[in-house]
């Protein structure tokens, strides 16, 4: 669903002297690392990106869980503030893995 992004002039040139210094050797990684390390310093944005692709049937719970970072706890609450009906939609191997994810958050992993 995403559509093409055209880029300013000011951003392509910005771009293209990111790989010129040769710490990246193409703007995407370099894209992939900013969005990485934006995500990384805003929580709210993960957690509302986190709900948005649940509810669009993108991911599943669990994965919505894994992506965000947030615990299932969280990540329920944020779905019932924003209206949005949980799912039943894990696979059996998802429920195992958040047991297990509970389980080692709770210090008690078998």
């Amino acid at each position: 669903m995403m559509r093409e992004t055209t880029l300013s002039p000011g951003l392509r040139q910005e771009l293209a002297v990111v790989t010129a210094t040769g710490l990246y050797s193409d703007p995407e990684w370099f894209l992939a690392d900013a969005v990485r390390t934006f995500l990384a310093a805003r929580p709210d944005l993960r957690e509302a990106m986190a709900c948005t692709m649940y509810v669009r049937g993108e991911i599943s719970l669990g994965r919505a869980i894994e992506w965000s970072g947030l615990n299932i706890e969280v990540l329920k609450d944020a779905l019932r503030r924003r209206g949005i009906v949980r799912m039943a939609d894990e696979t059996a191997a998802e429920t195992r893995g958040l047991a297990e994810a509970a389980l080692q958050a709770a210090g008690r992993r078998r």
